[in-house]
C-alpha cells in the first residue's frame, strides 16, 4: 500500500476511535522516516551524515563560497528573493536553491520516493524528470538503478545537476528545452513535480509528454492550482483544458493521492 493511502487507512482509524492519535502519530512518523532515510541516503555527499549541511556544501563548493552560513541565508531567504526578484521582472530561473530538499520546513520532497516505490512496482527502466532543477529526484532514481533524462529551461540549474551527478560518478542524460525536443516514445515514466503550474502552455506540454511516452508509461505529476501570493511564478490558474488534453490523449488516471500530496498516476493507453 503506497504511503498516502495508509496514512488515510491510519488516520481514519484514529477519527473513527479504534485507534488513538498518539498511535497514529506515531505509525505516522515510521512511515516518513523509511521515505526520509532513501532521500537522505540518495542525496548525502559521502563523508556527510547530516542531509542539510552536505546540501549547502554542495552550493558552497560548486560557487567557490569558503563561508558556509553566508550559503545557509541564501537558501533560507531563496522563496521570498525569488518572489521579488519575479516582480521586478528578472528572471529567478537562474538560481540555485536547495533548502527545499533538506526536509527541514517540509515533506514535499519525498514525493519522488513515493514516485520512485511506483516505479519499481511497474518495473520501470527509463525515467524523464520534467522540470527536474538541482537534480535530486533523479539522483534518488539513479541510485535505485533506473536510466534518467533530465530536462528543464534553466540552463543554470541543468549544469548544477550535471555538476552534482559528475561528482557523485553517476551518469544521467541533460535535456535543454530551450534548444532540445523530447524523444519520441522514449520513456517508461514522467515525472513532472510542481512543475505544472509554472507552463504557459501547459495543454501543449501534456501533448509533449504524451509523445515521449512510451505506451503503457505513467506519468506521475501533481497539477493543481497553487497559492499566487508566496509564489507569483505559479501562473495557472485554470487546469480544466490540461485534463481535459490528457483524457483526450488517453492519459488514464489510474491513482490518486487524496491524503497527502495530492499527485495524479496516469497511464498512456496501448493502441
Amino acid at each position: 500500500m503506497l504511503l498516502p493511502d495508509r496514512l488515510r487507512e491510519v488516520w481514519g482509524e484514529a477519527d473513527a476511535g479504534r485507534l488513538s492519535r498518539e498511535v497514529a502519530f506515531a505509525e505516522q512518523e515510521l512511515l516518513f522516516d523509511s521515505y526520509r532515510t532513501a532521500w537522505r541516503t540518495a542525496l548525502l555527499m559521502d563523508g556527510e551524515v547530516d542531509l542539510r549541511t552536505s546540501l549547502l556544501r554542495e552550493v558552497a563548493v560548486y560557487h567557490d563560497i569558503d563561508d558556509l552560513a553566508k550559503v545557509e541565508c541564501r537558501c533560507s531567504s531563496a522563496v521570498e528573493t525569488m518572489r521579488r526578484e519575479w516582480e521586478e521582472n528578472i528572471d529567478p530561473r537562474q538560481r540555485v536553491s536547495m533548502g527545499w530538499h533538506s526536509l527541514r520546513d517540509d515533506t514535499g520532497p519525498l514525493a519522488y520516493v513515493l514516485g520512485l516505490e511506483i516505479a519499481r512496482a511497474h518495473h520501470v527502466q527509463t525515467c524523464l524528470d520534467f522540470g527536474s532543477g538541482v537534480g535530486s529526484g533523479a539522483l534518488l532514481f539513479t541510485r535505485a538503478g533506473i536510466t534518467m533524462s533530465l530536462a528543464d529551461i534553466s540552463t543554470t540549474l541543468l549544469d548544477f545537476a550535471h555538476w552534482r551527478f559528475a561528482r557523485r560518478r553517476l551518469s544521467a542524460h541533460f535535456l535543454d528545452l530551450n534548444r532540445t525536443a523530447l524523444p519520441i516514445a522514449s520513456f517508461d515514466m514522467i515525472l513532472a513535480m510542481d512543475v505544472f503550474e509554472h507552463l504557459v502552455d501547459p495543454v501543449a506540454t501534456v501533448e509533449r509528454l504524451w509523445r515521449a511516452l512510451r505506451p503503457g508509461g505513467l506519468l506521475f505529476a501533481r497539477i493543481q492550482v497553487e497559492d499566487a501570493g508566496t509564489h507569483p511564478q505559479h501562473i495557472v490558474r485554470d487546469f480544466g483544458p490540461t485534463f481535459a488534453r490528457l483524457q483526450e490523449l488517453g492519459l488514464v488516471q489510474t491513482w490518486q493521492d487524496t491524503w497527502l500530496w495530492g499527485h495524479q498516476l496516469f497511464e498512456k493507453q496501448k493502441i
